[in-house]
């Protein structure tokens, strides 16, 4: 009995070793059962949803009809069978059997839920959606949400040509807000304003700030380049739209002497122009071997940093005479509107304040936005297309601003303008006598 059992023995090793083997040649396809799931719960989402909007237009038939097989001589509608229709369910539009309701006397009677369901409004909204998250108009159909038998999405809905046709006209009507909505009501005391460069065309951009610190964006125009002609046609825009010419208001722009001009002409003295000193600074470096580059961007920084405007000029004026001899460039390009790249400095105003309206960063974010908006645009047919493209780039950003950093300190910034405000009108006056 003993020498029986200890011959089975290496049997039952050999069994359980083809047993271990085979779990190893078979293992479990984890991630196609995931998808498979995946699949299987959004087919489901869809399918209880047009159940419930199917139960929806069904409840609508009965509140105008009355329940079936109850008749009621006081009611005109009458029940109709069914039609093939459609709904926009998950960014598709989906086929559907919709319940019909006749009048006896006026024919067809809406359906209040079917009214909401039909209209493309939410099918706009998932393209724009997809839109901005770098989903080309190409593949707008291979990302949309499965859906199960016998519920599938009607192709026109999701074709290139449609998804299209659908940007085009929302990207449209976007652009018109653009251009036309009034600015009135918006107290602004900063603008800024800088180009971003799409298929050979510049189109400017107006970002302003107001008294609390909210951004907005007011405008754009479209031009070959940033020439003072195409700027004060912008600002021309928003004027008439309501942007107070009149009042004190801080400029942020990077340098450019076209947007200078462009400014000064418009709005007089009263327009307080701070120059990027990003900008500024690497001006200046492209003067400059790489050698000196960190020590002169290092002194410039200080300069700017000491919180006093006058000391600031005094440092960077050294500077610049240090570096007339080698470098005469590099020193002219310092002292091209070097006072103007200290006026927030000049105004008083520090910390995080400061720090934000020293530089034209706001805008240029904004700018990047648009470029990352527009990245999957492999043509761009005219400039009409770049302005709408532009426009919804605008519009989607605008959603995820945040107020200006330093935005509490703006209090100090608006008595420094209206302080400026009224020595300009002292100025004026003074002219005036002596004119006289």
């Amino acid at each position: 009995m003993k020498s029986r059992i200890n011959g089975d023995e290496p049997a039952l090793r050999v069994v359980r070793k083809k047993s271990r083997q085979e779990k190893k040649q078979h293992p479990l396809k984890t991630p196609g059962v995931l998808q498979d799931v995946q699949h299987a719960f959004e087919g489901l989402c869809v399918q209880a949803g047009l159940q419930v909007l199917l139960d929806l237009m069904e409840e609508d038939r009965v509140e105008l009809c009355g329940p079936k097989g109850v008749p009621d001589e006081a009611r005109t509608a009458v029940r109709g069978g069914h039609t093939p229709a459609s709904v926009v369910l998950g960014g598709q539009r989906l086929p559907i059997q919709r319940p019909r309701v006749r009048d006896r006397d006026d024919g067809e009677l809406a359906l209040p839920s079917y009214e909401w369901a039909s209209a493309a409004d939410p099918l706009t909204a998932a393209t724009m959606a997809a839109v901005a998250a770098g989903v080309s108009t190409r593949r707008y159909a291979s990302v949309k949400r499965t859906v199960p038998d016998p519920f599938r999405a009607r192709q026109d809905a999701t074709s290139k040509s449609a998804v299209s046709r659908r940007f085009v006209d929302k990207s449209a009507q976007q652009l018109e807000r653009s251009l036309s909505a009034p600015l009135g009501k918006l107290d602004l005391p900063v603008v800024m304003i800088d180009g971003i460069y799409l298929a050979g065309s510049v189109i400017l951009v107006a970002l302003g700030i107001d008294a609390q610190g909210h951004k907005h964006v007011l405008g754009l125009h479209e031009g070959c380049t940033e020439s003072t002609r195409v700027v004060k046609a912008l600002l021309a825009e928003l004027i008439d739209r309501g942007l107070q010419a009149d009042r004190p208001r801080l400029w942020v722009i990077d340098g450019g002497k076209a947007l200078r001009r462009a400014i000064t002409e418009c709005f007089g003295t009263l327009a307080l122009v701070q120059r990027c000193q990003e900008h500024k600074r690497r001006n200046v470096l492209e003067h400059l071997p790489e050698a000196k580059q960190a020590g002169v961007g290092r002194a410039m920084r200080d300069a700017w940093d000491s919180g006093n405007a006058q000391l600031a000029r005094k440092r960077l004026a050294r500077l610049a005479d240090a570096l007339e001899a080698q470098h005469p460039s590099a020193a002219r390009s310092l002292r091209e509107g070097l006072a103007e790249s200290l006026t927030v400095q000049a105004l008083g105003i520090t910390g995080a304040l400061y720090r934000t309206l020293r530089t034209t960063n706001p805008i240029e974010n904004l700018n990047g936005s648009i470029t990352r908006y527009a990245r999957n645009v492999k043509r761009w047919k005219d400039a009409r297309m770049i302005e709408r493209w532009v426009a919804s780039a605008l519009e989607d950003a605008q959603g995820r601003f945040r107020r200006l950093l330093g935005f509490r300190d703006m209090p100090t910034l608006l008595a420094a303008l209206e302080a400026h405000g009224r020595i300009n009108e002292r100025s004026q006056a003074n002219s005036i006598r002596k004119a006289a």
